[in-house]
């Protein structure tokens, strides 16, 4: 198995966790990452999404999840094409989440960039409809 087919079916077997668990497979996730794991996201932090920012780490990195699922509950997380090239991989699909204070429902296209070296993720970028998912945050 090439090195881009081996990088898509970690993504797969940890997305198809992620979806199925509802957010309970955080260690799994955890787990396919370098202890010192460059994980980013486009809101960068911005209020009403604070969780969502840089974190340089994978221990550092439990405060997104811990944060995200505090504050939302998954309805589905679906990706449904895999583009890889050398080390990377771009994920792309849909999620839809309940915000817990407000009880809206964000659903959004989400795309994920991954970066692997040695079969472990060292660089995480996820790019989603910030305006939408703001809107129900508030």
């Amino acid at each position: 198995m090439s090195n881009e087919a081996a990088n898509v079916a970690i993504l797969k077997d940890a997305y198809r966790q992620w979806h199925e668990s509802k957010g309970g497979s955080v260690e799994q996730l955890l787990s396919i990452c370098d202890p010192s794991i460059n994980w980013d996201s486009i809101p960068r932090g911005a209020a009403p999404l604070e969780f969502a920012k840089q974190y340089n780490g994978r221990e550092v990195l439990q405060g997104y999840f811990s944060q995200l699922l505090a504050d939302w509950e998954m309805i589905r997380y679906t990706i449904d094409e895999y583009v890889a090239q050398g080390d990377v991989v771009f994920a792309r699909g849909s999620c839809a989440w309940t915000n817990r204070k407000t009880g809206k429902v964000a659903d959004t296209p989400k795309v994920d960039f991954w970066r692997f070296r040695d079969g472990k993720a060292v660089e995480f970028y996820e790019y989603f409809d910030t305006a939408h998912v703001a809107a129900a945050a508030t």
